[in-house]
């Protein structure tokens, strides 16, 4: 593996998320899982009247990688609604296999030197997966509840 991955960039982001803590009573969750190196996020997701993210909640048990990921998204997360939450995973995921340009998220092309290395991607791609999951269910409870 590529040292040329682990940059200070991906170190300093890795401990910078500013939603570190499980959000109570929120409207969607979902968790993800890297099967290649067991890595686990968790995002809690609260939506506004209008559909827009406006509460947020995570909890990373996840490599370097993963959490610089995790906090990439946090940032980034409120004010967005679940369609551009899955665009953001859809883009990210074409980006990683080679089928996409940058995607459209602030940061995110600090993971440039970790395009060919395969194993990472799915580190990578955790937080953006379960971020597009819990707002989804989010966006279907507030629906059942109006």
């Amino acid at each position: 593996m590529s040292l040329d991955l682990y940059t200070p960039e991906i170190s300093a982001l890795a401990i910078g998320n500013p939603y570190p803590d499980r959000l109570e009573g929120a409207a969607g969750s979902a968790e993800k899982r890297s099967p290649i190196c067991g890595s686990r996020v968790t995002v809690d997701v609260g939506l506004d009247g209008d559909g827009r993210v406006a509460a947020l909640g995570t909890q990373v048990r996840a490599c370097l990688l993963g959490q610089a990921s995790s906090t990439l998204l946090a940032r980034h997360a409120i004010g967005r609604t679940p369609e551009e939450l899955a665009t953001a995973r859809d883009a990210l995921t074409a980006w990683l296999a080679g089928a996409g340009d940058v995607p459209d998220w602030p940061g995110i092309a600090v993971f440039t030197p970790g395009l060919k290395l395969t194993a990472r991607h799915p580190s990578i791609r955790l937080a953006f997966e379960a971020a597009a999951d819990a707002a989804e269910q989010a966006r279907a409870a507030n629906a059942v509840s109006a």
